[in-house]
């Protein structure tokens, strides 16, 4: 078990790096004749057309109509909010903002998960959310003093937040679909539904695009946030919800403006001081005790145990 729990987090940490890259990459999509609401739809279209693609190499499954209606919500919170919103906030926030809001995302699940599944709130878990947003905080504070510019937008802020909160619904409420299915199998269907509700509100968008105007490091970043920060990170991130707890795959939420800076330093527009080690430093241990804290089955079995 311990070795599946290590695939995972190596699943959540390859997702995690693409999501980081994303935020800019899409930032620098949406500066040209792609509109978020087209640059959303890419997306959708785009990862179920490679989950389709990828279903023909796999074995068939057949999924009951109860959990294709299941998938049908899922694929509400975890890609037509979430992905909607967050390109939406985005396009009209900076991407400074947007990263400090991801941070909430790990808090959300917290709360969800104590209410809905009953998870203890333990001290190593709390601690380890918070530790892990401060270091998150510093991160993105110390990037944003050094870039010198913030063009916050409030609507922008709120539809980020409520993209998080979206993703932290998904994250408590449809583990168990990552469990019964394959991962492509349940993508495919998710990605068809997310897709199907974007096309009729984004299709007057797409067809005024000028696609013969689009420069080919535009194609090459759309097709990036299509495949690397879509098709391969939702399917790594359904690897990861077999073996991970909705809290602990929240946690990697705080490695995305890691990912950011580290980027920016090797691209040299930004530096990497010892604060900013401190920011990693804190993240990870964040991560480390969340890990660490005890489920409610553990819990459950332990006093099974005593009793006993």
């Amino acid at each position: 078990m311990k070795s599946k729990n290590y695939t995972g987090h190596i699943c959540m940490l390859i997702a995690s790096t693409a999501w980081g890259l994303m935020s800019p990459i899409g930032k620098d999509v949406m500066s040209t004749e792609i509109t978020a609401l087209s640059l959303a739809t890419f997306r959708m279209v785009g990862a179920a057309l490679c989950f389709w693609i990828a279903s023909l190499f796999t074995k068939r499954e057949e999924v009951k109509p109860h959990d294709l209606m299941l998938l049908f919500f899922a694929a509400l919170f975890a890609i037509v909010f979430n992905q909607g919103m967050y390109i939406f906030g985005l396009s009209l926030t900076s991407p400074i903002d947007a990263s400090i809001i991801t941070t909430t995302a790990p808090i959300a699940t917290l709360i969800l998960a104590a209410i809905f599944l009953h998870e203890p709130i333990t001290g190593k878990k709390l601690g380890g959310v918070f530790l892990g947003a401060i270091g998150a905080l510093i991160m993105i504070i110390g990037s944003n003093s050094t870039n010198g510019t913030h063009n916050s937008n409030a609507l922008g802020d709120f539809l980020c937040f409520i993209a998080q909160v979206s993703f932290a619904a998904y994250l408590t409420f449809f583990k168990g679909l990552a469990s019964k299915y394959h991962p492509i199998t349940c993508m495919k269907w998710m990605f068809t539904y997310a897709a199907i509700c974007f096309i009729p509100f984004s299709y007057s968008e797409v067809s005024a695009i000028p696609f013969t105007e689009i420069s080919a490091r535009t194609w090459g970043e759309t097709a990036f946030v299509v495949v690397g920060a879509t098709f391969m990170t939702f399917l790594l991130l359904m690897n990861a919800q077999k073996v991970l707890r909705p809290t602990v795959l929240s946690m990697y939420n705080y490695t995305q403006p890691i990912v950011a800076s580290i980027v920016s330093v090797l691209i040299g527009i930004g530096t990497f001081g010892w604060t900013k080690g401190v920011a990693v430093v804190l993240v990870f241990a964040g991560v480390y005790l969340v890990t660490q804290s005890k489920s409610r089955a553990q819990m459950l079995k332990e006093m099974e145990e005593k009793g006993s």
